[in-house]
């Protein structure tokens, strides 16, 4: 009879939490799916659009010239790969050390404030920003653009993400696999590479991967730093084709068959990136369930 009394005193509020938790749930999944929707809407049209442009041509022919029919986006792709390859080559070891200190030696220091205060900022600066930093201390002194310009500009882009996931990631460790270490003898910085490293390496994967991915697609910084080349060349000290540039500029052009391949790069960037994202969810996943 007790309980029942409470129940009937706590009715009010329970079908006030009640009622508001509804509403709530309904609003996430109104807002879910109309994110679904506009994602299918864009996915698809990238579909319908881009699928006739890809063949073998895409992939061994290089840009057309104007109004000619015909060519595809091989000199774009490998500028595309090469940059951010050299990219990735930069920023990987330099963001993974950035980590470890900050996880492992900046508790207490305030230069690790100051670093982690840097990054976020770096991670929510826009690139056509990060592109102007690089054409006024490079680009303007060496009087050419050039593929290293474009590798440097996108490698300030993805060195705050793997910062940022190496620290996440090393603070998952337990304090009891540190100390197990410490107690057998071994120095700090064995601890922080072979133990705290090694225990989240999947992590720090996928974030090296969530890097090339956040990269891959980036336009501005590129328009100043690497510009574009009509034709092949691996040449990263001259101008280089890259993959988002020509998108932008084929896109913007009144030939239809321009506009086709633009099309085609937009599909053939877009499905790489959601490979690389399924990659490192497939990865990390992986490693919790291990």
């Amino acid at each position: 009879m007790k309980t029942e009394a409470i129940k009937e005193t706590m009715n009010p509020v329970y079908r006030k939490r009640l009622l508001m938790h509804r509403v709530g749930i309904t609003l996430s999944f109104l807002a879910m799916t109309v994110g679904l929707f506009f994602l299918l809407w864009i996915l698809g049209t990238l579909l319908i659009k881009g699928v006739g442009a890809i063949n073998l041509d895409i992939f061994t022919q290089t840009t057309p010239a104007p109004g000619s029919e015909g060519g595809g986006l091989m000199n774009a792709i490998v500028g595309s790969l090469l940059m951010v390859g050299a990219a990735v080559f930069i920023s990987t070891p330099i963001g993974i050390l950035a980590g470890i200190y900050l996880a492992e030696y900046g508790e207490v220091s305030w230069f690790a404030k100051v670093t982690r205060f840097v990054t976020d900022i770096m991670l929510s600066a826009p690139s056509i920003v990060i592109g102007l930093f690089i054409y006024a201390i490079y680009v303007a002194n060496v009087k050419h653009f050039s593929g290293w310009a474009g590798s440097f500009a996108i490698s300030l882009i993805a060195i705050p993400v793997v910062v940022r996931t190496t620290d996440n990631m090393l603070n998952l460790v337990p304090t009891s696999l540190r100390e197990a270490a410490f107690a057998l003898g071994a120095p700090r910085w064995r601890v922080a590479t072979f133990v705290r490293l090694r225990a989240v390496k999947a992590g720090v994967i996928t974030g090296v991967l969530l890097a090339v991915a956040r990269i891959s697609g980036e336009t501005a910084p590129l328009l100043f730093t690497a510009l574009n080349n009509q034709f092949y060349s691996a040449n990263m000290n001259a101008p280089m084709a890259n993959l988002p540039v020509v998108i932008y500029q084929f896109a913007m052009s009144p030939y239809d068959n321009w506009r086709s391949l633009a099309w085609g790069g937009a599909l053939l960037i877009t499905f790489s990136v959601l490979a690389l994202n399924i990659l490192s969810r497939s990865l990390f996943n992986q490693k919790i369930n291990n």
